[in-house]
C-alpha cells in the first residue's frame, strides 16, 4: 500500500512546476509588452513636448508681432487725434476770425445804411421845403400868367366855350376837343382828363405816347387825312383814313371811358396831336 502513495506526489510536483513555469513566462511576457509599451508612450511625451514647445514659441512670436502692430496702430491713432485737435483748434480760430471780420462788416453796412437814412431824411425835409417854396412860386407864377395873357374871367369863360364836343369814330360823344396849341392847353387846365401831346414821325417801329403806342402807317397832307396802328393791352387796331381834329376812340381794359386821340396837324410822314385819356381808370366788366 506505501508503494501507491509516492507516485502520486510526484505527478503532483511537475505540474506545479509546470504551472509555475508558464507563470514566469507569462510575467516576463507582459513586462517585455509593458516595457515596449512605456517606451512608446516616452517617444510620444517626448514629441509632444517638442510641439507643444514649437507651438509656444510661435505663439509667442506672433504676440510679439501683433502687440508690436497694436502698438504702432495705438500710436498712429494717438498721433491721428493730435492732428485732429490741432486742426480743429486752427480751424476754430480762423472760424471765429471770419466770423468777427463778417460781424464788422456787418456793422459797417448798418453804419453806413443808418447814415444814409439819416441823409436821406435830411433831403426829405430839404425836398419839403423847397417843395413849399416852389408852390409859393408856382401860385406866384400863375398869377404872374393870367396877368401877361390878360385873361380875365370873362375871356376864359369865352374859350372854355370855344372848346367843341363832337363824336368819336365809336360813336362815343367825347370831352371837349382842342384843335390848336391854345385849347389844348385849357383842356390841360381844366384838368378833366390826361392829356399827353406827340408828335409822331414815319417809322418801322410803335413809338410810344402815355400808356400806349402808335404807329403812323400813311400821312396824306393834301387831304388832311391819315392811317395809323394803335397798340394797346397786347393789341393792335388800325384806325384807317381818319381826319384832322376827329377823335380816334379805342378801349383799354382798365378804363370805362374810351381813350381819344385827335390828330391836329398832318405834315408829310407825320402828325401832330395829342392823347387824351380819363382820369378814373380802373377794370371794366
Amino acid at each position: 500500500m506505501g508503494d501507491d502513495v509516492y507516485p502520486e506526489q510526484s505527478g503532483g510536483s511537475g505540474i506545479k512546476t509546470a504551472i509555475l513555469a508558464g507563470a514566469v513566462v507569462a510575467l516576463l511576457a507582459a513586462n517585455v509588452y509593458l516595457y515596449l509599451q512605456l517606451d512608446r508612450v516616452k517617444t510620444d511625451v517626448a514629441k509632444l513636448r517638442e510641439s507643444v514647445a514649437t507651438e509656444m514659441t510661435n505663439l509667442r512670436e506672433t504676440s510679439s508681432v501683433t502687440s508690436q502692430t497694436a502698438r504702432r496702430h495705438i500710436d498712429s491713432l494717438k498721433q491721428d487725434l493730435e492732428n485732429t485737435r490741432r486742426q480743429a483748434n486752427s480751424l476754430a480760430s480762423q472760424a471765429k476770425s471770419e466770423a468777427l471780420k463778417r460781424a464788422d462788416h456787418l456793422q459797417q453796412q448798418i453804419d453806413s445804411e443808418q447814415k444814409q437814412m439819416a441823409s436821406a431824411l435830411s433831403e426829405v425835409k430839404e425836398s419839403a421845403g423847397t417843395a413849399n417854396t416852389k408852390i409859393a412860386e408856382v401860385s406866384g407864377d400863375v398869377t404872374s400868367v393870367k396877368s401877361q395873357l390878360g385873361m380875365t374871367q370873362s375871356e376864359l369863360t369865352k374859350t372854355i366855350a370855344d372848346l367843341k364836343k363832337v363824336t368819336g369814330d365809336l360813336g362815343v360823344q367825347s370831352g371837349y376837343i382842342a384843335t390848336n396849341g391854345k385849347e389844348i392847353s385849357m383842356l390841360k387846365r381844366l384838368g378833366e382828363r390826361n392829356i399827353t401831346e406827340f408828335n409822331l414821325p414815319k417809322s418801322k417801329q410803335p413809338q410810344r405816347v402815355g400808356d400806349i403806342s402808335l404807329l403812323l402807317k400813311k400821312a396824306d397832307p393834301k387831304h388832311n387825312r391819315y392811317t395809323i396802328e394803335v397798340v394797346a393791352d397786347d393789341k393792335t387796331t388800325e384806325k384807317k383814313d381818319r381826319t384832322i381834329n376827329e377823335p380816334v376812340q379805342f378801349y383799354v381794359l382798365k378804363a370805362h371811358q374810351p381813350y381819344e386821340i385827335v390828330v391836329n396837324q398832318v405834315k408829310k410822314d407825320q402828325i401832330i396831336g395829342y392823347l387824351s385819356t380819363p382820369k378814373d381808370q380802373v377794370a371794366r366788366n
